[in-house]
This record gives C-alpha cells, sequence and structure tokens, in this order.
C-alpha cells in the first residue's frame, strides 16, 4: 500500500473531526472576529461597522488597564506561589517515612476537587460572620475583630491567590514528585559520599532532572491563571471596588452584564491572543527542555 493512499485515507479519517471542530470553534471564532469591529449589542440587531473603534477604546480604557495589572499580578504571585510550593511537597513525599502513601493519596484531593467547589468552601473560610479564618485568627489574640477578607480590596486579591494556590499547587507537586522517581539513586548517594550539603544536592543533582517537567508545569499554570475566571467570579465577582476583576470577568461583563457585544467580543479576541502568544511560548519551551534532555 502506497504512502500516498495511507495519508489520504488518515484525513479521510479525520474528516468527521475536522467538520466538528470547524463548526463548534471554527465559524463561532469568525462570528466573533466579525462582531469584533461592530457596536452590535446582545440583543437586538446586528450592530453597525465600526471598524477598530472597540479596540482603541479598549486599549485605551482605565477598565482594561486595570484588568491587566490585576490578571498579571494574580498570575504572577499564584504561579511563583504553586511552583515553591509544589515543589517543597514533591521533595517532602519523596523521602521515605511512614504514612507517605496515605499523604500523596491526599494531596490530590484539592486539585480533584470542582473549582466552585473550592471557591465556596474558601468563602465559607473566610465568611466575616462565622469564618474559620476569623475565628482561629481572633482565637490566638492576631485579630481583635473579625475582617471582610473578600470585602476589602487591600485583602480581596490576597484571599484569592491563597485558594487558588491550595487548589494548583497539588498539581505542580505531582510533576515534581513524578520527575524525582527519575533521579539515579547512586548519583544521590554518591553525592551525600562526597560531602554535598542539601541545598548543593538540590542545585546540583535533583533541579537537572526537574527543569523540564517543572518547565512544563509553570507555562501550563501560567496559561491558565491568566484566563482565571471560574474562582473570582465564585468568590468575588471581580470586587470589591473591581479590585479582582480580571480580564475574563471583564470580558463577561461586556459581553453579558452591560450586553455590549461588539466591545465584548473585542476584549475575548485580546484575551486569547495573549493566551495564544503563552501557548506558542509553552512550546517553545518545550522544544527547547527536550533538546537540552536530549
Amino acid at each position: 500500500m502506497s504512502s500516498t493512499w495511507m495519508t489520504t485515507r488518515a484525513w479521510l479519517l479525520m474528516l468527521p473531526l475536522l467538520a466538528i471542530m470547524l463548526a463548534v470553534i471554527g465559524w463561532p471564532m469568525v462570528d466573533t472576529v466579525r462582531l469584533s469591529f461592530t457596536d452590535a449589542k446582545l440583543v437586538g440587531l446586528g450592530g453597525s461597522f465600526v471598524g477598530f473603534d472597540n479596540y482603541a477604546k479598549m486599549l485605551t480604557s482605565s477598565n482594561f488597564l486595570r484588568a491587566l495589572s490585576a490578571t498579571t499580578w494574580f498570575a504572577v504571585v499564584s504561579v511563583t506561589a504553586e511552583m515553591v510550593l509544589g515543589v517543597l511537597a514533591a521533595l517532602l513525599l519523596n523521602q521515605q517515612f511512614y504514612g507517605r502513601t496515605v499523604l500523596r493519596a491526599l494531596l490530590i484531593l484539592p486539585w480533584a476537587l470542582p473549582t466552585v467547589v473550592n471557591a465556596t468552601l474558601w468563602r465559607l473560610i473566610y465568611n466575616p460572620e462565622y469564618g474559620a479564618l476569623n475565628a482561629a485568627l481572633t482565637q490566638v489574640g492576631i485579630l481583635d475583630a473579625y475582617r471582610s477578607w473578600l470585602g476589602e480590596p487591600a485583602t480581596a486579591m490576597t484571599a484569592l491567590i491563597l485558594a487558588d494556590c491550595w487548589k494548583n499547587f497539588p498539581l505542580v507537586a505531582l510533576i515534581a514528585l513524578a520527575a524525582l522517581q527519575a533521579v539515579p539513586r547512586d548519583i544521590t548517594s554518591a553525592s551525600l559520599v562526597d560531602g554535598a550539603g542539601p541545598f548543593a544536592r538540590f542545585r546540583f543533582v535533583i533541579l537537572p532532572y526537574l527543569a523540564g517537567p517543572l518547565m512544563v508545569a509553570l507555562v501550563l499554570r501560567t496559561i491558565e491563571a491568566f484566563k482565571v475566571f471560574d474562582i473570582i467570579w465564585v468568590m468575588t465577582r471581580g470586587g470589591p471596588a473591581n479590585s479582582t476583576r480580571t480580564l475574563s470577568i471583564l470580558v463577561y461583563q461586556e459581553a453579558f452584564s452591560f450586553q455590549r457585544a461588539g466591545s465584548g467580543a473585542s476584549l475575548a479576541l485580546v484575551v486569547t491572543l495573549i493566551v495564544t502568544v503563552l501557548a506558542i511560548g509553552y512550546g517553545m519551551l518545550v522544544r527547547r527542555a527536550a533538546g537540552s534532555a536530549a
């Protein structure tokens, strides 16, 4: 059987999938691009052509700049904390001790919980009237009175980042723990014989084996954090005073709350462009990591 026929048959087998993807992804994307150049509302007529006005207004809007700043801050801080906590948890769970298997199983639970459930749990913890965090801090004398952690702009974003870290750091820990299984025991034993300390062993023996998998986890989590919506919407809906309004929240409000489909479409395309750039960077970093490993 010729290679040409094999290639043709492969494309024929993929044709139904390609048709479904074109209908489900391709056409909505094309229609979103069309909407972004109009002043269309969510209901009513299709709107008139306005060119690049939506993009110009958006890029110079203080709401967009604040949302971009909040999104960047959320992504950088949460991903950094998740990477550090994940590596530390993996190093701990890679040691030999009684109950390690149980702890490894329990580690998966926060990540396995649906995001809405996780967000609801943390809303209860942060509750200003009966929340567990206020009760604990008051009993140990750190606080004199209960605080509204999600109701104050100074603490709302930090509270969200903490909830997101608790949900997602197990993913980084599992990836790092899997990579640690590839570290040869004889190398670590030799480093101990040579007198290498814990930090030297981690830097020169363990980290080279973790670099590739951690790079994948880093970029994947950055992409996910940059387009975050669900945990913020459930916990604060972008408040208070828009202090936790990210780009995805802004897209939702423009398109559905304010019913400005045109400007909402332009915002969505900008967010898509940013995530696409991050995805391309992810591919380049993975290829570089694979090349260095080879």
